[in-house]
């Protein structure tokens, strides 16, 4: 008895040994898509008033462990099934991420409005407006990250499809984990980086080295917020650029000179600015319907 217990925990100890290490190659695989998923959901996280930034922030957590909980089988069974349904599901979410990327691109030069007035807006919203922002925003936030979420757990699944099911069920676990608890901890210390300066500030009585620190973050908190609005939304064009570079090989075929980034720039952008053209007349005519 005692030694079929031994046995079984010898077991265990060996297929965690082989989850660890795969979870560490299949981490450093999608290092630049949690990087890019890191950039686009901080941009998302912001923008809302203070005492709002974190209760939003902890819905679209939940949001994205849910994202996990619905994906992971769903690849799994489609892996077994019909593997080809799972590029196609890729492909899609890479034209939803161009179209979001150019529209945020397009609404920026078309309805410029300086900082202030931006902030004044959010201001003067009323409770209803606002709370139909954060829920807009909020849905937003979950359906990219859904759509990133499918890329990160297919990347990690194959670079273990050689392993036993355990290791692979288990390894791409522990990436998805690692993306919800790496990713939006990370966006809510930098949503919090105001509050931390003002605690250092009011420690430090507003002298000496803690007063540098404080109002480092302090001021630096709108000029971090103002890059990842900038990187956040070259993240999306570049993610949906690589998905069809690394999925359609017509593409990955095509302009074989160019670096792959800038390739990835390029259908990114022609992609989204194509769904905009084709998207814009449609949510026009439903908003005058309405």
């Amino acid at each position: 008895m005692a030694g079929s217990i031994f046995a079984l925990l010898d077991d265990i100890a060996a297929l965690m040994d082989d989850v660890a290490v795969a979870a560490k190659m299949a981490t450093k695989k999608t290092a630049g898509i949690l990087g890019d998923d890191l950039a686009v959901n901080a941009e998302k996280a912001t923008g809302f008033l203070s005492n709002r930034e974190i209760p939003v922030l902890w819905k679209i957590t939940k949001g994205s462990i849910l994202n996990k909980i619905i994906i992971i089988p769903i690849v799994f069974l489609l892996q077994w099934i019909y593997p080809p349904a799972i590029i196609a599901i890729l492909i899609v979410g890479g034209f939803y991420l161009a179209y979001e990327g150019m529209e945020k691109i397009i609404h920026y030069f078309t309805h410029r409005k300086s900082e202030k007035s931006a902030v004044a807006e959010v201001e003067e919203q009323s409770k209803e407006e606002m709370e139909l922002n954060e829920k807009t925003k909020v849905k937003s936030a979950i359906l990219t990250d859904f759509i990133l979420s499918i890329e990160i757990v297919i990347i990690a699944l194959s670079n273990v499809l050689g392993e036993p099911m355990p290791v692979q069920i288990l390894t791409v676990s522990v990436v998805a984990f690692i993306a919800v608890v790496g990713v939006y901890g990370i966006v809510a210390l930098i949503v919090r980086m105001d509050d931390l300066g003002f605690r250092i500030l009011k420690k430090s009585n507003n002298k000496g080295f803690g007063a540098v620190i404080g109002n480092g973050l302090v001021k630096g908190l709108p000029l971090v917020i103002r890059s990842l609005t900038v990187v956040g939304t070259i993240a999306l064009i570049l993610v949906a650029g690589g998905i069809f570079t690394h999925n359609i090989d017509y593409f990955h075929d095509l302009l074989p000179g160019l670096p792959a980034m800038l390739k990835d720039a390029i259908f990114g952008i022609v992609a989204g600015t194509l769904v905009v053209i084709v998207i814009t007349p449609i949510k026009k005519l439903i908003t005058k319907k309405k």
